[in-house]
């Protein structure tokens, strides 16, 4: 750079001498400024968080031989040509480290780089799971030919600008969660020859630009149905699981293969009554295009045509009506009317006036299919039916499905397509029987807003029954309740247990969820019998990483956010794996008007009203159970002396020192467990933690420090199973 410079200043020096001093000042005065300016452009400094985001993505690859020019601390990569870095002015925009023989992994401050919008590292020998915040403006995402385990990450649900994803040959698993509603502008996605299992997400729906998807050599299930509407030019399925049939719409594709599935033979069944049919028109552009020729020919004959029409209409005017159209006025004043009844208008009439509506604009219904930041799922050729207190006492037999929406269509030109979710309703009779009379010795346990059952149905089938206080409904009104179930319906994520159905019948009000054999995370730590053992060190961080990741869905990827106000162990249920799942998600307003409180320990001190809450009053309480998850002690605890009946107050000032963490770490674990993983949990439970709402993390932040602490403890995604199991699978007595 400085002989860059010094060449600069030689040859204005050479250039003013030859003019032997005869220049004007202004032109002098313009030769400088210039060169100052280009100096300047030169010397522009990488912008430091960027450079910050490279530093640590570059401690974490490897070979550094690969990476000429990278440093661990500080740097100017654009203006020190950074293996693979390619900036505009002083921001990066792209990185190309394809096929370096790169091992390790990505780091954890990618989303800094706010400015790159190509990114590839594809063919290399990369490990762990893929880091949960990406580059967030990318538009091309190449992550493939790696070893990347774990699950697609959900944050490239919030990737608007991507239009291109390559995550194949890898070794991705899970099921892909509903993150697809705002890839609007994703032309090309591949995710094959991995293990990724499930159902396609109904918000694949929503990908109306992709012409190109590779999902084959993966374990996924169900029908692809989901996929009919889309304008694919190549997609390949092949060896899968689907069953079912190959839509008729993907038949005509140019580039198809689906071999390898378990596809059902004969002919498909008919659509189900109502459900509009759709012509089988798809043709790719070369097989329905026309030559110019063809198309210039047809025009001139329409035209031709259609002066022969206008020239005999002419002549018709001139002479006298036809009979023809008396014959068809008279037909027309005569032709009886069959009125619709009321029930047809509201559901026939206006239902086929959206379908017309969506039909003529089907890149308005790909966009509003998927308004909700939220996954909303509901097939697109539903009727809609409104929910209201008539069929709320009227209600339908067990497990049958009623929708939901916003609003019926008052006006038939609205544009807002109404959001629908099917949840099965059960009878108040019906949930007496499952629950014995919702006997105590079906009871799995108490809130601040009611009880939970334990549902168990001849088939085999086990629910649990949430039964919400009858104190907080007022009048009978069930308003308030039908409202809170359809926006809990709407929450779709890994870790969070979702609510399957409904009950609101003679002033009661349930909800129905998945039952869980092996509890909550609190039945867990602190309560002891024979069949628990103590959960490893590893199952306890990814407990918690689980359980962060579901509030920070509620908190930044939904819109608007949610604030859940009860967070707590009891209210983290674990499956048969100790995966986390989240309950109450969308019962805050109860919470608010909980008479009595039974989370002591758990609230944040600033929260001395309800109004006083907010989302970092729920990063506070994620702080103390991930105290308990450390300690193995609960948030208080009378029998303990004074000074240690309140968990935070106790553990808080010895989260800082290794050695006093190795005496209050949970005795449960024998010492087993890395002094440095215990050390990092700690860090971030203590951010969580402190008094002051301000200086606590975003859950963002909760997760990346968590997903940073288990990729360099290199945790595998079973590990510590056998060594942390509460009940046995084949003991119905648990029952």
């Amino acid at each position: 750079m400085m002989m860059m410079i010094r060449a600069i200043e030689i040859l204005i020096n050479m250039f003013i001498l030859r003019a032997n001093l005869l220049l004007p000042c202004t032109f002098l005065c313009w030769i400088i400024l210039t060169t100052s300016f280009t100096v300047h452009v030169v010397l522009s400094k990488t912008d430091s968080r960027q450079v910050s985001a490279l530093n640590d993505m570059y401690q974490y690859l490897k070979p550094h031989t690969k990476l000429d020019g990278w440093k661990s601390d500080g740097g100017n990569p654009c203006d020190e040509s950074w293996q693979g870095i390619k900036c505009f002015g002083s921001d990066v925009t792209e990185i190309h480290l394809s096929g370096l023989g790169l091992t390790g992994s990505l780091g954890f401050q990618l989303d800094k780089l706010e400015k790159v919008t190509y990114f590839d590292v594809s063919k290399n020998n990369l490990k762990d799971n893929i880091p949960y915040q990406l580059p967030p403006h990318t538009q091309h995402l190449d992550l493939s030919g790696n070893q990347f385990s774990g699950t697609v990450p959900y944050s490239i649900s919030q990737m608007a600008n991507l239009k291109f994803l390559h995550l194949n040959h890898n070794k991705l698993s899970g099921s892909l969660s509903d993150m697809f509603g705002k890839l609007t502008k994703l032309t090309e996605m591949d995710l094959s020859y991995n293990s990724i299992s499930g159902s396609l997400p109904q918000s694949l729906k929503s990908l109306s630009s992709l012409r190109k998807l590779h999902i084959q050599n993966n374990q996924f299930t169900g029908s692809i149905n989901v996929l009919a509407d889309l304008l694919l030019d190549d997609l390949n399925v092949a060896n899968n699981q689907f069953n079912g049939w190959i839509p008729d719409e993907l038949k005509d594709i140019k580039n198809l293969e689906t071999g390898g599935n378990s596809w059902s033979s004969g002919p498909a069944p008919p659509p189900p009554p109502g459900q509009k049919v759709k012509p089988h028109t798809r043709k790719s552009e070369k097989e329905s295009g026309m030559s110019g020729l063809a198309i210039a020919g047809i025009l001139l004959g329409v035209l031709l045509l259609l002066g022969v029409i206008i020239a005999l209409f002419s002549r018709r005017k001139r002479s006298s009506p036809s009979s023809h159209f008396h014959e068809e006025d008279k037909f027309g004043q005569h032709q009886p009317l069959t009125p619709l009844s009321s029930q047809e208008l509201s559901s026939g009439v206006r239902a086929n006036m959206h379908e017309d509506f969506r039909d003529s604009s089907s890149t308005t219904e790909k966009h509003l299919q998927t308004s909700s930041s939220m996954g909303l799922k509901h097939p697109a050729s539903e009727r809609h039916k409104s929910f209201n207190e008539k069929e709320m006492a009227n209600a339908p037999p067990s497990d049958h499905l009623m929708s939901f929406k916003d609003k019926e269509f008052a006006n038939p030109l609205n544009v807002k397509r109404s959001s629908s979710v099917k949840l099965a309703h059960y009878s108040l009779a019906d949930l007496q029987n499952a629950t014995g009379n919702f006997a105590s010795s079906r009871l799995l346990g108490e809130g601040s807003i009611g009880r939970v059952y334990r549902a168990k149905y001849p088939d085999g089938r086990v629910l649990a029954v949430k039964k919400i206080d009858s104190s907080f409904f007022q009048d009978g009104q069930c308003t308030e309740f039908t409202e809170i179930v359809y926006k809990m319906s709407k929450f779709h994520h890994p870790n969070i247990a979702e609510v399957l159905g409904y009950c609101s019948e003679q002033g009661q009000n349930m909800l129905i969820f998945e039952f869980f054999r092996n509890g909550s995370l609190h039945e867990f730590l602190h309560v002891s019998d024979d069949f628990s053992k103590p959960l490893t060190w590893n199952t306890r961080v990814r407990i918690a990483l689980g359980a962060a990741r579901a509030l920070e869905y509620l908190h930044e990827v939904c819109s608007p956010p949610y604030l859940h106000r009860n967070i707590r162990t009891a209210n983290i249920v674990l499956d048969a794996e100790l995966n986390p799942c989240l309950c109450e998600c969308g019962l805050a307003m109860f919470h608010e008007h909980a008479s009595k409180n039974l989370d002591a320990g758990y609230t944040a001190p600033e929260c001395t009203k309800p109004s006083a809450y907010t989302l970092k009053s729920d990063v506070y309480s994620f702080g103390v159970v991930m105290l308990e998850l450390l300690t193995g002690r609960k948030p208080f605890d009378s029998s303990k002396p004074r000074l240690e009946q309140y968990l935070v107050r106790w553990a808080s000032p010895q989260l800082h020192d290794l050695d006093d963490l190795e005496k209050i770490a949970d005795p449960a674990l024998r010492g087993l467990y890395p002094p440095k993983s215990l050390s990092k949990f700690a860090e971030v439970t203590a951010l969580c933690v402190q008094s002051e709402p301000e200086f606590r993390p975003h859950m963002s932040e909760v997760v990346q420090g968590l997903v940073r602490l288990v990729q360099r403890s290199n945790m595998s995604q079973r590990e510590g199973l056998s060594a942390s199991r509460r009940i046995d699978d084949d003991d119905d007595d648990y029952y």
